[in-house]
């Protein structure tokens, strides 16, 4: 690929990448006046037409490795392994 196929390649990744960020956005912001309509109403479930919407919360535990390497960082650093990827990115 020549330099200017790249060129062209890497400019229209960016406005496509563009494009992508503002559709996010705009998903984001009409999920959030979803849920907001839903707090509204005080309801974790609704139906819209041929939609159910769920609103709910959900309880989870999460293993806390900052405060496990602090107290046993020796059983940390046993059960620590290192792993290869690769990275993408280009910038102007």
């Amino acid at each position: 690929m020549s330099k200017n196929e790249m060129i062209s390649k890497i400019e229209a990744l960016r406005e496509w990448e563009a494009l992508m960020e503002e559709a996010k956005a705009e998903a984001e912001a009409i999920r959030d006046e979803l849920k907001q309509s839903m707090i509204a109403a005080d309801v974790e479930e609704m139906e819209a037409g041929a939609y159910i919407l769920r609103y709910t919360a959900v309880l989870s535990q999460r293993f806390d490795t900052t405060a496990f390497k602090k107290v046993m960082p020796d059983v940390y650093k046993a059960y620590t392994k290192q792993v290869s990827s690769r990275r993408f990115s280009i910038s102007a």
